[in-house]
């Protein structure tokens, strides 16, 4: 009964840890739907259309234009990014491409998904996706990880024959993410994520002073800069099952207490 006793606090315990790592591995929500979309894209990182995660934004322009727009990604977060450009009925063989952008302006490279494409001729619209590096709390000077802070798309034409160029389309442009959890969990965390102002504020706010920072979108529960993650829970849970074990261990090998009977003498 007692090694019962046992299993059943441990499998009580793991299951009670479960339940908020299989919370973080769900996809984040679209909070942001309800509200108004952004109808147009930037011309430059400066200019970049703020849009929060999970809100589909659209924008018109032409052939050759750089279109952006800008949102938020915290640690432990895998971002993706849509995009479905719709093109005019009549052109020739074009090639689009979606590149994202961290707070340093650094190229990220997409682990799956075709950020590269080429629509045939006459063909009504083309895809594009990019799925990001899971972005990290912390990294090395020298290492290109996505860090905290805010991500740029840029699309744009790279291939299109003369007579298409000044063409008018129109684009859709989504970024959601996966939260990952512990699995992507560093030792080490950003002091300010990487977005574009935020130092500036910082000295303000010391001086007592107000500043503008370039760019506002932060993601819904703040920055956690990767402070909380469920490797903390499932860390307690091993150090409570190593406990257990060895508690029920000792019940097994320790026998029943009792003296061994002595044979009367002969």
């Amino acid at each position: 009964m007692r090694i019962t006793r046992v299993l059943g606090a441990a499998l009580l315990a793991l299951g009670l840890a479960a339940g908020p790592a299989a919370a973080d591995s769900s996809p984040s929500p679209s909070a942001s739907d309800d509200g108004k979309a952004p109808s147009r894209a930037g011309t430059s990182f400066r200019t970049a259309t703020e849009i929060e995660q999970g809100q589909q934004a659209t924008a018109s322009g032409s052939t050759g234009d750089y279109l952006y727009w800008s949102f938020p990604a915290d640690a432990g977060q895998r971002p993706t990014v849509k995009a479905t450009v719709k093109l005019p009925r009549t052109h020739g063989a074009q090639t689009w491409q979606i590149d994202v952008y961290d707070g340093l302006r650094r190229r990220q490279s997409c682990q799956y998904g075709s950020a590269t494409r080429t629509a045939g001729q006459g063909a009504a619209s083309v895809e594009l996706a990019c799925v990001l590096r899971t972005v990290r709390a912390w990294s090395e000077p020298w290492a290109n990880d996505p860090l905290p802070g805010t991500y740029y798309i840029r699309l744009t034409v790279v291939d299109l024959g003369a007579a298409d160029l000044g063409l008018p389309v129109s684009a859709e442009v989504r970024a959601d993410s996966e939260d990952i959890g512990g699995a992507a969990a560093v030792d080490g965390s950003l002091a300010k994520p990487l977005v574009p102002g935020i130092a500036v504020k910082s000295e303000a706010e010391q001086d007592g002073a107000k500043s503008a920072v370039l760019s506002s979108i932060e993601p819904d529960d703040g920055w956690s800069s990767g402070w909380w993650t469920d490797r903390w829970v499932w860390t307690a849970v091993g150090g409570l099952l190593a406990a257990l074990a060895g508690i029920g261990g000792y019940a097994l090998t320790r026998g029943s207490g009792r003296p061994s009977r002595v044979p009367p003498n002969v």
